[in-house]
């Protein structure tokens, strides 16, 4: 049994429903396979959000078929509630912002020791005790 090792931002696993996915991406995760990959449920939350906001019947369709349930699924509870807590601190003791999510997913991502993986490596730079693979 594989152990997770890498998180998907939203950026990534949105990819799979995208009409011409990076190749790319689709080379890492068919090469890492699904059991060493989670998403943060914030990434959940921002993918079925756009699905609602479009509601297109082949996006819907698509996520059934190639998303839903293929992923564990991280939860922000409170040991990732603590680390974004501190994250967001720092950042603003720096002056410096983040967006929200961003610093959720990677409060996640550095909760569990996991591997950030992003299409966006900018919204998750400098951040202390996280290791991130830009996939694009």
């Amino acid at each position: 049994m594989a152990v997770i090792s890498h998180l998907l931002d939203t950026s990534v696993y949105f990819q799979r429903l995208r009409p011409r996915p990076l190749p790319g991406v689709i080379r890492r995760w068919r090469t890492l396979g699904d059991a060493a990959l989670a998403i943060p449920a914030v990434a959940e939350a921002e993918l079925l959000f756009g699905l609602e906001k479009k509601d297109s019947p082949r996006l819907w369709r698509e996520y059934r078929d190639y998303l839903e349930n293929r992923l564990a699924v991280l939860a922000v509870d409170k040991a990732v509630a603590a680390v974004f807590g501190r994250l967001k601190a720092e950042q603003e003791a720096e002056g410096t912002t983040r967006a929200d999510f961003d610093l959720l997913i990677a409060a996640t991502a550095i909760r569990h020791r996991l591997i950030l993986v992003t299409l966006n490596i900018r919204h998750f730079d400098a951040l202390p005790n996280l290791i991130v693979e830009d996939w694009s």
